[in-house]
């Protein structure tokens, strides 16, 4: 049996803890600790894990550490935390931006008058991990071993799929698939808006426009074709793809994407 303890149970963590029910964890394995009552009492009653709301009592009665607060308040967690650590200790990290090295020297713990370093895996998952749908970037730091990798995707890989990422590329990968999802439901409200305004009804409207882009992304993902090959498919000479085409290109469509992935990387790394 290992305990794993979610330090921070926000909505990202509801959604891991949700999947990995789904998935065959156990509820009495799992615990979770937050300030807010309210917050406490929601998940206990939702999904049936311990909620508390000391740290400390969570390190000291978890195996496996997940780190699920916002990366300002890592040094707090770190304050409260630290003498409760053991050495049999492992930490996962969903927090934007913090690397592994960082996490490693701000929890290394003494025993015996030496530091020692925990074996951390850093990971990113993303929003539509809340509806099984998600895809979550996992790297491992210098002391984490296959077993510590192979737990963090067993955990992930119940609320979408996981891919391995150079620890030196987390920040572009968090750029795409952390930020990406907000830029896609933008694409969906402004499509769904275009339809209303030609005369759709706005829940069939957005019904269309957020079932096109899953079907769109299905062609990508199983293999249909590079996306510029999809996209001649659908657009015929003449006809009211292209027109539309032109439209977006005018309007600087595709460089907007663009500078949105790369801003969000390059704010990863000032966090």
């Amino acid at each position: 049996m290992t305990n794993i303890g979610f330090i921070g149970i926000g909505a990202m963590a509801e959604a891991i803890i949700s999947g990995m029910l789904k998935a065959g964890f156990s509820a009495a394995d799992i615990m979770g600790a937050d300030p807010e009552s309210a917050r406490r009492e929601h998940m206990k009653s939702a999904y049936g894990i311990n909620a508390i709301e000391s740290n400390q009592e969570l390190v000291s009665g978890s195996d496996v550490l997940v780190l699920a607060v916002k990366p300002q308040y890592f040094q707090g967690v770190v304050r409260v935390t630290r003498p409760f650590l053991k050495s049999d200790h492992r930490v996962i990290s969903i927090m934007a931006g913090v690397t592994t090295t960082q996490i490693e020297h701000d929890l290394k713990y003494f025993s015996d008058g030496q530091a020692k370093v925990l074996p951390v895996v850093r990971v990113m998952p993303n929003n539509p991990a809340m509806v099984g749908a998600g895809i979550t970037c996992v790297c491992p730091g210098a002391a984490a071993d296959p077993e510590d990798v192979a737990f963090a995707r067993k955990i992930f890989g119940s609320v979408g799929s996981v891919v391995d990422v150079d620890e030196a590329l987390m920040d572009a990968a968090t750029g795409v698939a952390g930020c990406g999802p907000a830029y896609v439901y933008m694409l969906i409200e402004a499509m769904a808006d275009g339809g209303v305004f030609m005369g759709l009804p706005r829940q069939l409207a957005l019904r269309l426009a957020a079932d096109t882009v899953r079907g769109a992304a299905e062609m990508v993902s199983k293999g249909g074709g590079h996306p510029a090959q999809l996209k001649d498919m659908v657009c015929s000479p003449g006809g009211a793809t292209i027109a539309g085409a032109r439209v977006l290109e005018r309007q600087g469509f595709r460089g907007a994407v663009m500078e949105a992935i790369i801003a969000g990387a390059e704010k990863c790394k000032k966090l």
